[in-house]
């Protein structure tokens, strides 16, 4: 396994208390595999994501316990010097606003360049070249002149190309994708995640693409994490997602992706907020918004069910969730009545 994040325990201290983010996520991704990580807004896709890659804010952050293992070593025992040797050359991020994550006043060229000055001791001269090869590679135009502009006078989709040329520079084993596609239109939408795709594959990277959109992912993923209130409530390969999710929330999501076949029809949408995560209602977090919630439910927290086929094996507890990353189960639902669900 080329990454395993197992049991993953990350919190923020604020004036009102403690927020707990991400309350024990696993996850696994091998080389050549793109895992789709899915959620709403402050569900802890994105701070898992920041763990991972070492660049979350600490303080307030703060990893409570919890290993992310990459390449057999636990990136949590590792100095910040070694941990920066990592972040880059063997691992990198794209994030979702590339104007602000760009430079405005440095060429996209020079910003391109400066990975190769750095981590590869090229000449400036030698640099840009390979910035004019990358910007090429993700299929922005006229490379050779437009590698001394600036990111303001590029699109938005020709900015994303540009973060994820940066990403590939140093060709490292794992990429992690932070909603790649916000604020672009369905067309752009699909060409990024096809470049993206096809990178993947050429290079052979894992890849984790974190997003809000079960939309953008059925045709890149080959497996999907759903997250909510902090933790994974379903994971299961993208086919079997789609076809017969085994969790009220993911089921949520599937309907409130428009179809053409409801044009006219009023949108659906899962009622309710997410909980505040300083006060995770009893129970299984989702069970307020859950309109098939029972009393247990809101008593009892589901474990992480082992979802075979129609029969459950035993809930994987929480304190055995390591084991179950390393044998990495096909199929886990966190709902006690996952098979009504499933059947649904």
């Amino acid at each position: 396994m080329l990454l395993e994040v197992r049991d993953l325990h990350v919190e923020f201290r604020t004036r009102d208390g403690i927020a707990r983010a991400v309350n024990g996520v696993s996850y696994g991704v091998d080389a050549g595999e793109t895992l789709a990580v899915l959620g709403e807004s402050g569900s802890g896709k994105s701070v898992t994501a920041q763990a991972i890659m070492g660049i979350l804010d600490m303080p307030p952050g703060r990893i409570a316990s919890g290993e992310i293992v990459f390449r057999g070593t636990d990136l949590l025992k590792l100095k910040e010097e070694d941990r920066r040797k990592v972040r880059g050359a063997e691992m990198a991020m794209i994030f979702q606003d590339a104007l602000s994550s760009l430079n405005p006043v440095i060429s996209v060229g020079d910003q391109l360049g400066e990975m190769f000055v750095v981590h590869r001791g090229m000449s400036r001269k030698d640099a840009r070249a390979r910035a004019v090869e990358l910007m090429d590679r993700v299929r922005i135009p006229a490379a050779r002149e437009r590698v001394r502009d600036y990111p303001h006078q590029f699109s938005g989709g020709m900015r994303q190309r540009i973060m994820i040329a940066m990403a590939m520079a140093l060709e490292p084993a794992l990429i992690i994708a932070d909603e790649p596609t916000t604020a672009l239109d369905v067309t752009v939408q699909a060409q990024v995640m096809d470049l993206l795709a096809e990178l993947q594959r050429e290079y052979h990277m894992g890849l984790i693409l974190i997003t809000h959109d079960l939309g953008v992912v059925a045709d890149v993923a080959d497996r999907i994490a759903v997250m909510y209130a902090g933790r994974i409530v379903e994971s299961a390969p993208v086919h079997d997602i789609y076809k017969a999710p085994a969790h009220p929330y993911t089921r949520g999501l599937l309907d409130s992706i428009p179809r053409l076949d409801q044009k006219g029809q009023e949108l659906y949408a899962i009622k309710g907020l997410p909980p505040n995560l300083m006060n995770i209602p009893p129970g299984c977090a989702f069970n307020p918004r859950c309109p098939a919630a029972q009393d247990v439910c809101r008593t009892d927290v589901p474990p992480l069910y082992e979802v075979t086929g129609a029969v459950a094996a035993t809930g994987i507890a929480a304190a055995g969730i390591a084991g179950a990353a390393e044998r990495r189960a096909d199929r886990t639902s966190a709902c006690h009545f996952w098979r009504e669900c499933l059947h649904g």
